[in-house]
């Protein structure tokens, strides 16, 4: 490999927007959108997208009110199109001021589209609404009760998931206390003793339950997934919930010890099998279990992805490439691949979660391997280096001590993707942060050009592989300024940036052209 480097300054930029060869990146919707908790459904030649919807820069979850449609030919997943609002907050009887928590769709026994919620309290249960397409207009149909006409209170209603199971309507929900979380939201541990109290003022007071009404659930407490059936109404519980999987101070002893339940509640069959997706209690990563029985049997089988990368390759906690926080997805079948979706963090903080995909792979055993998170998932391979790539895209983004999260905007001094003037951008670059991006398919010469501003003085460092290709020059400037440098490479390798210098550094794009 072979560099050198060059400098233009007060050039203007291209947009973020600028045209590019059709490439599919993470995240792989406009930048300016925020779907968290994604659910992805394949409905005929078209893949769905359902989640919850943030606000740029938000201050809580699902800010923004309403859920949104997005849908790709499944032959095409870099060609994302938005489907327009399918569901507001103001369809739900007396939903002014409520926010819209993490949905799923199921395409019922009579061909019609059943959208699943739950408001962001934990006083509601689950209420369903129904289209007559996978991203029509959803109108409100009602809220799932028990069989004597009682609202469904039992355990804790909250992110519903359904599969439509040969005829059978499937419905799974819950929720559990975690100590990683309770870390994460307070900045300290919590002792264990004094975290079970917790856990039962939480579940009596949070729950609005009495002590009786909590000893009198299934095992004495209503943590834990759950799973039931509906009758053909969609609304109508059949076979009562059980708990499946427990949640953290129920695991001891199970496969699910170290991995328990936390939320994010998701339902697949692949074959015979049932794989059960959710958000451990680390909370950053999407853990699954398989079982042969819809509502009995599972076992913890493994992580399918961080949004740090933690334990990849045995990746410690403290070592996270990412700033990460609450994680919630699935897998689905898209075009003969397995693909697992998940949402990364912004803004610093847990309220401006963006969708990402990675593709996954199920062995004969039925096993999945946990995988990196990358720039390229939904690309079918490594992406073309050609053209201009936002840096938001970047699939890292470490200053080797990055924090944890919960339900909070931190304060912390780390480097993180925002916006501002319509830009979305990376901000806060100090010394030794590094932004990678995974993976470019490099073949010849190139020329590199990064877009960068802030009070920074110093230099990037290039990396292609483990291996230094360029050294780009940074002086302070209030406008965006062009630096170039020109790099050799052939292979697939990820692209890595390492800012080394004073000051801190604003990154809004690069451009990679072949010489």
């Amino acid at each position: 490999m072979t560099s050198s480097a060059s400098f233009a300054e007060g050039a203007a930029p291209p947009s973020n927007g600028a045209p590019l060869k059709k490439q599919a990146f993470n995240p792989f919707l406009p930048l300016d959108e925020y779907i968290p908790d994604g659910e992805p459904h394949v409905f005929g030649d078209r893949v769905y997208l359902f989640g919850s919807h943030d606000k740029e820069g938000g201050t809580e979850y699902c800010q923004a009110g309403d859920y949104v449609g997005w849908s790709a030919p499944v032959d095409d997943l870099a060609s994302w199109r938005y489907e327009g609002a399918i569901y507001s907050f103001g369809r739900h009887p007396g939903g002014e001021g409520k926010f819209l928590y993490a949905p799923d769709v199921v395409r019922g026994n009579d061909g019609k589209y059943y959208l699943y919620y739950c408001l962001g309290d934990f006083e509601g249960g689950i209420f369903v609404a129904v289209a007559d397409s996978p991203c029509g207009n959803y109108r409100y149909l009602g809220e799932v009760r028990l069989p004597d006409g009682k609202p469904l209170r039992r355990f804790v209603p909250m992110d519903p998931a359904v599969l439509n199971d040969r005829g059978v309507i499937r419905l799974y929900y819950g929720w559990s206390l975690s100590t990683n979380a309770a870390k994460a939201n307070r900045g300290h541990d919590v002792p264990p003793a004094q975290f079970k109290e917790m856990l039962l003022m939480g579940e009596t007071r949070l729950f609005h339950r009495t002590r009786e009404e909590v000893e009198g659930e299934e095992g004495g407490s209503l943590m834990g997934a759950v799973a039931c059936t509906l009758k053909d109404d969609m609304l109508t519980v059949d076979e009562l919930p059980k708990r499946i999987v427990p949640g953290q101070f129920m695991a001891e002893g199970t496969s699910f010890e170290g991995h328990a339940f936390y939320e994010a509640s998701s339902i697949r069959k692949v074959g015979k099998t049932y794989y059960f997706i959710y958000s451990s209690q680390r909370s950053h990563e999407l853990c699954y279990a398989t079982s042969s029985y819809p509502d009995r049997g599972f076992i913890f089988r493994g992580t399918i992805v961080s949004n740090g990368d933690v334990g990849l390759l045995g990746r410690r906690e403290e070592d996270r490439l990412n700033q990460t926080a609450n994680n919630h997805g699935s897998i689905e079948y898209i075009n003969g691949r397995w693909y697992v979706f998940h949402h990364r963090q912004t803004h610093r903080s847990t309220f401006s979660r963006q969708a990402c995909a990675e593709p996954v792979c199920i062995s004969e055993d039925g096993s999945i391997v946990q995988v990196e998170m990358t720039s390229c998932g939904l690309n079918g391979g490594p992406l073309l280096p050609d053209g201009i790539f936002p840096a938001p895209i970047c699939c890292n983004l470490t200053n080797g001590h990055m924090p944890h999260i919960t339900n909070r905007v931190t304060e912390e001094d780390i480097p993180f993707i925002t916006h501002g003037n319509d830009e979305r951008y990376i901000a806060n670059i100090a010394e030794g942060t590094l932004i990678a991006f995974k993976y470019f398919a490099f073949d010849g010469q190139y020329r590199l050009t990064i877009w960068v501003r802030g009070t920074g003085e110093g230099e990037f460092e290039v990396k292609i592989g483990e291996e230094t290709a360029a050294r780009i020059p940074v002086s302070p400037s209030a406008a965006w300024q062009q630096v170039e440098a020109t790099l050799t490479a052939h292979g697939t390798y990820a692209l890595r940036f390492v800012y080394h210098g004073a000051g801190r550094a604003e990154f809004l794009q690069f451009g990679l052209h072949k010489n």
